[in-house]
């Protein structure tokens, strides 16, 4: 069978005014498609799933239609600050399969390459938790598998039994696009960013396998790294950046890792173009769905590993928000507790969470290092599995230490204006009591 061949508009169209379409995360999205869905406003009801929204459209503002978001990004939140139709759900990114084969959306999409001469097209930036559902989708006659074709996608690769690409003749309608991938650029480091690398680079030995999240920090370690002397990594990391990309380049990679050799894994990338011009056709990495990627066992697999994460908030005991302010979304799970818990499985292995020791917001400066949170903070990752934590000021490591332990490595790594009331709760919470109470 092959596809019947829409524009964007001819596609949305097809849909019925009480519908439900399913989406990948970001990179993933097509782009033109989503669009057009904000120019039809007849709908009684449309349900959106999806994460990291990476273009604005006016579908999300119509009153009938409602998005279920896996992870919030800039657009989540404008809508989120705007009362639009929005929901969360709290789920890891491995999750989101199961979460998405559960709600069965009727039309399922993805950006991909056009067909090469063997018909196969390349799911390009994002294997992620979507695929199975995209394989689902084509499988049912009463299911539409939609595919927005863009030619400027890279064409990335799969490994093994996870080709990542779909037949053009499991395809049920293919619109054409030629939208430039979303890109991320690296922000520019700031001198705490820069601190809290060189600290993080140097629990990072030859030999290591990386796992870098997005942001400053991680970006600014793998630049480090690829201009330090160390090297013979591997690259087993949800995310493909940019910075990883460097490493790379600066012939810092081999991959000997003891789990999928020879190849760098991920399940998603988002970066510059220079990094999508650079996967293009690139045999040295490999993208295979989260349920892989982001499987703990699988993570622990590899050779000295050590996840870099970000955070924003970490109390004495060790407890990590990473995803919400004052109780409200911000971001999301992600793969954030897989490869915490994943790195934590032997000895040699390290996690690493990161954070500046202060923010702004009121009137000055405020610690992200706290005696407890506050009531209604939501835990991203729990206590015990968390082994280092990392500021501008040094590492804190946590790994098999008493609360009060804790309480005093993580106040010599706080701010010093902070430092005198984290070590009164640290004694506070001498023997198991209460951070809280005398």
């Amino acid at each position: 069978m092959t596809p019947t061949w829409c524009t964007p508009e001819e596609a949305v169209a097809r849909l019925s005014t009480r519908d439900s379409v399913g989406m990948p995360l970001g990179p993933g999205q097509p782009s033109a498609f989503i669009l057009a869905l904000g120019d039809r406003t007849d709908w009684e009801e449309l349900r959106l799933y999806g994460a990291l929204l990476i273009v604005p459209s006016a579908v999300f503002d119509h009153a009938n239609v409602h998005y279920l978001s896996g992870f919030f990004g800039p657009f989540e939140r404008a809508l989120q600050a705007s009362g639009a139709n929005l929901g969360f759900a709290p789920a890891d990114f491995r999750r989101f399969g199961p979460l998405l084969e559960e709600l069965a959306p009727r039309v399922v999409t993805t950006v991909a390459t056009p067909p090469d001469a063997d018909g196969w097209c390349s799911l390009s930036l994002h294997a992620g938790a979507s695929v199975a559902e995209l394989e689902r989708a084509a499988a049912d006659p009463d299911r539409v598998l939609l595919v927005e074709m863009n030619e400027r996608m890279p064409r990335t690769r799969g490994l093994g039994d996870y080709r990542h690409a779909i037949h053009v003749d499991a395809i049920d309608i293919a619109i054409r696009s030629d939208a430039d991938p979303f890109v991320l650029a690296d922000p520019d480091p700031t001198d705490v960013d820069r601190a809290i690398a060189a600290n993080v680079a140097g629990f990072v030995p030859d030999g290591a396998t990386l796992q870098t999240g997005i942001g400053a920090v991680p970006s600014t370690v793998a630049r480090l790294l690829a201009e330090g002397d160390g090297g013979d990594y591997g690259v087993h990391s949800e995310m493909f950046t940019t910075g990883l990309m460097y490493l790379h380049q600066a012939g810092k990679v081999t991959n000997r890792k003891g789990e999928f050799d020879g190849v760098s894994v991920s399940t998603f990338s988002a970066g510059t173009a220079e990094l999508y011009d650079w996967l293009d056709g690139n045999d040295e990495v490999a993208f295979l769905p989260v349920e892989v990627v982001n499987s703990p066992e699988v993570i622990a697999r590899n050779r000295r590993m050590v996840s870099i994460n970000a955070a924003l908030s970490v109390d004495i005991q060790g407890q990590v928000v990473a995803d919400t302010i004052d109780g409200g979304q911000f971001s999301g799970i992600g793969g954030h507790e897989d490869f915490v818990a994943g790195s934590g499985l032997r000895l040699e292995d390290r996690s690493l969470v990161c954070l500046p020791s202060t923010y702004r917001g009121g009137e000055g400066a405020h610690s992200r290092i706290v005696p407890a949170h506050p009531a209604g903070a939501v835990i991203t990752t729990p206590r015990h599995q968390i082994d280092a934590v990392v500021t501008e000021y040094g590492v804190a490591e946590l790994q098999g230490k008493t609360v009060h332990q804790r309480g005093e490595a993580l106040a010599a790594v706080a701010h010093p204006d902070a430092r005198d009331g984290l070590l009164a709760a640290a004694a506070r919470a001498s023997g198991g009591r209460s951070p809280l109470r005398e």
